[in-house]
């Protein structure tokens, strides 16, 4: 992945090795900027989708990151 930067290649090593993904919430508890995530998902080699989860009883919307087809080739 020689075109990207090494901070895009370390998020998507953690995306790879979650096989469901992670939150944002996680992400960014990790380190990784919201503009890292963002320009992800912009280059097409990761994907957000909104889920609906229970915690602590109540419905709460979180956001899942997953890397793309895309985001496993740029890896090799």
């Amino acid at each position: 992945m020689p075109d990207h930067p090494a901070h895009w290649r370390r998020t998507l090593k953690l995306l790879a090795s979650s096989p469901d993904g992670s939150t944002v919430a996680l992400l960014l508890a990790h380190g990784f900027a919201v503009s890292t995530i963002g320009g992800l998902i912009d280059s097409g080699l990761a994907t957000s989708t909104t889920e609906p989860i229970l915690a602590g009883g109540r419905r709460v919307e979180v956001t899942r990151i997953r890397i793309t087809d895309g985001g496993r080739e740029a890896l090799r």
